[in-house]
């Protein structure tokens, strides 16, 4: 005979960023709130998050940073648990911070001082933790929730899904919390990678970049109506960097993007300048002084008329402006799931309540965070997301 359920009023799935902030609010009204996850530890994308100090939120959060099929869905959770909220969450744990570009804002120590600080709010507010422990199967009758573990059964008023998406699946990341949004009626957007760099078929007649990788210069990127100025790199498949993983957000399979080399200059405009006071000077020259000497000279071999200035007639001029301020290229995919940082799609966000993550369909259910249909720009959106998001079911469940 099965034992009888140990019972919670609220039972999370999930011990990342938004399931430990659930997890504390939960708790703090004192509702009898267990976290499960399968991982050894909690918050391992935090844990790797900005190169280990941990990317925690951005100065300018704004609405207009996360992509969704219901775009005004974010405007809620994020007006009522702001970036200045969990500042001073980390002040009170005394864990300092620092501004990298564009508003990143990143702890001074490690990003396990994150994770501990979360860990211990928890503690003080009760939270029973149990980590290695897999869900084998969830049921529901009218009014409660039963979870079946690889080493025990629950039952709980309020189930709460925060376990994210597939992105990085060496952190045991799984469509765990689509399959349960279909197990219960609900509609799931479908997923790609998000945050990831792009990839270009070796070769292809319009990719300029091949034998390059290790070249990084701040450009322009643009797709879908969106564009970015931040870094891109080179690499042996193909384009990352700051400005890639943006773009790659917005950018779908067959797509054009355009890349901006030199978003500081008027191609045609500096070339018929430098064609008066440098006539000579050929062309490989001058973008060198501009650009790594090595894209330069690749540039002028496979796309550019590589001649001395006043040679330079003006539809070679309006080329070189084409493919220096404006260059379009094709991506033939994404390094996947392996490398993306977040999942687009995922549970749709007019299921859900603005203000509660509630389910529509099915009073009880919650889902939180990198599950939901809601993907951020890079540089700490998608945690103030998970922060926003967690704090406001903790409010209800």
């Amino acid at each position: 005979m099965a034992s009888k359920p140990h019972s919670f009023d609220v039972i999370i799935i999930g011990a990342g960023a938004a399931g430990l902030m659930c997890a504390i609010e939960a708790g703090k009204r004192n509702r009898k709130t267990l976290l499960i996850d399968k991982a050894k530890k909690a918050g391992p994308k935090i844990l790797i998050s900005g190169g280990g100090r941990c990317n925690f939120t951005n100065l300018y959060v704004d609405p207009e940073a996360y992509i969704s099929d219901n775009p005004h869905f974010v405007k809620s959770a994020l007006s009522r648990y702001t970036q200045w909220d969990f500042i001073h969450l980390l002040d009170k744990h005394h864990i300092t911070w620092h501004e990298k570009t564009l508003g990143q804002l990143f702890c001074d120590q490690k990003a396990g001082a994150v994770v501990d600080m979360l860990l211990a709010e928890c503690r003080e507010h009760g939270v029973h933790i149990h980590m290695q422990e897999v869900i084998d199967d969830i049921q529901a009758d009218n009014s409660h929730y039963l979870v079946r573990t690889d080493k025990g059964n629950y039952r709980c008023e309020s189930l709460v899904i925060a376990t994210g998406g597939p992105s990085i699946p060496r952190m045991g990341s799984t469509d765990f919390g689509y399959r349960i949004a279909r197990q219960f009626g609900l509609r799931v957007i479908p997923t790609r990678p998000a945050l990831v760099p792009l990839t270009f078929d070796p070769g292809a007649p319009d990719y300029p970049f091949q034998g390059l990788s290790g070249i990084s210069l701040e450009v322009t990127a643009t797709c879908a109506g969106h564009q970015f100025r931040e870094q891109m790199l080179i690499t042996h498949k193909g384009l990352s960097g700051p400005a890639i993983l943006q773009i790659s957000s917005y950018w779908k399979k067959g797509e054009s993007i355009s890349i901006n080399i030199l978003p500081d200059i008027e191609v045609a405009e500096w070339l018929q300048d430098q064609q008066l006071a440098r006539p000579r000077i050929e062309l490989r020259t001058l973008l060198a002084e501009v650009m790594p000497r090595r894209l330069a000279l690749q540039l002028c071999e496979q796309l550019l008329p590589d001649r001395p200035l006043n040679e330079l007639s003006k539809k070679d001029i309006h080329l070189i402006t084409q493919q220096l301020n404006n260059m379009e290229l094709h991506p033939s995919g994404t390094e996947g799931y392996r490398t993306a940082e977040v999942t687009a799609g995922g549970v749709d966000a007019n299921e859900l309540s603005s203000k509660t993550m509630e389910s529509r369909k099915r009073a009880g259910l919650y889902f939180i965070g990198e599950v939901v249909d809601v993907t951020g720009w890079l540089g700490g959106y998608n945690f103030q997301w998970a922060w926003s998001s967690g704090w406001c079911t903790g409010q209800y469940v």
